[in-house]
């Protein structure tokens, strides 16, 4: 099978795509060895493929592009977003660019002690469940009010994310939204977007205060992968058909509950386990992997 190697940046200096050329030990095809990919109707940045690169020098071909702020990815030459049937995605830091808990917590004045936290279990460091249920806990008295005042003020979409949900419907590919987040906004973004589903854990609210608590099951990592896995099996899709993008700890079991998993901005545990990782485009990066239709 033939591979090439995708690089993805906002500028591509020429000279890094001639350097990579050699140390991808890449032959070209037809007399052709590097090709721009014809991206402007769908993604933001510029995207050039390597022809018949050698997958063996992955390592050195991620030494380079580190060192030169570059994303890069070994494809199938034949692989199409068409091909496959389901892209899950996180939603804090990856699908909108705020982590949703720790904006809610500004409101208490307890914003950096919430975001530590939240930064220690996307790194994997503590037992995530614990560190929801600690961190919603110190939310505990705020007027309900403030989950839309973070929603209309804070909450934006991730660079590219409207050009990739929006490439993924021109080929009927369905879209899972889960989350460690709150229901709150998963809700939304799915009405809002046009999102197929959408898992979340819901804070309890009484006479419009937050109690502190989160009610019934958590979504945790294990539940987001049986989410994956659940969605897959009622569209009748095999792995190989399904990507899952995120960020933190909490998403490498749906990773490994999808044929390819992408690693957006992520924590490095996150980008050492994932099969790709973009840290330097936006969620439109996931339409340069994958050839996109006219």
């Amino acid at each position: 099978m033939t591979t090439n190697l995708v690089i993805q940046a906002g500028d591509i200096e020429t000279q890094d795509l001639k350097n990579l050329y050699g140390i991808a030990q890449a032959k070209g095809a037809d007399g052709r060895g590097i090709e721009k990919i014809d991206g402007d109707r769908y993604f933001l940045h510029q995207a050039f493929r390597i022809l018949n690169a050698n997958p063996a020098t992955n390592e050195d071909v991620r030494r380079y592009c580190e060192d030169h702020k570059l994303d890069f990815g070994f494809v199938a030459d034949q692989a199409k977003l068409s091909d496959l049937g389901l892209i899950a995605m996180d939603m804090d830091s990856t699908l909108i660019t705020i982590e949703c808990i720790d904006e809610i917590a500004d409101f208490t004045g307890r914003k950096a002690e919430v975001a530590a936290v939240t930064e220690a279990a996307m790194r994997g460091e503590i037992d995530w469940p614990t560190s929801l249920r600690q961190r919603v806990a110190m939310l505990k008295g705020l007027s309900e009010n403030v989950l839309d005042q973070v929603y209309q003020q804070r909450l934006h979409l991730s660079a590219g994310a409207e050009q990739l949900i929006a490439a993924a419907k021109r080929d009927n590919i369905k879209l899972l939204l889960v989350s460690g987040g709150f229901t709150f906004f998963t809700d939304k973004l799915k009405a809002r977007l046009g999102l197929d589903y959408a898992f979340s854990n819901t804070l309890e609210i009484e006479n419009g205060v937050l109690t502190g608590r989160v009610l019934g099951d958590l979504c945790d990592a294990r539940a987001k992968a049986a989410h994956v896995r659940n969605t897959a099996s009622v569209l009748g899709l095999e792995p190989s058909q399904i990507i899952a993008i995120g960020d933190g700890a909490n998403d490498l079991l749906m990773m490994q509950a999808s044929g390819t998993s992408i690693a957006f901005h992520a924590k490095p545990v996150v980008r050492a386990q994932a099969r790709y990782s973009l840290s330097h485009v936006g969620l439109d990066g996931v339409l340069g992997l994958f050839a996109v239709g006219s």
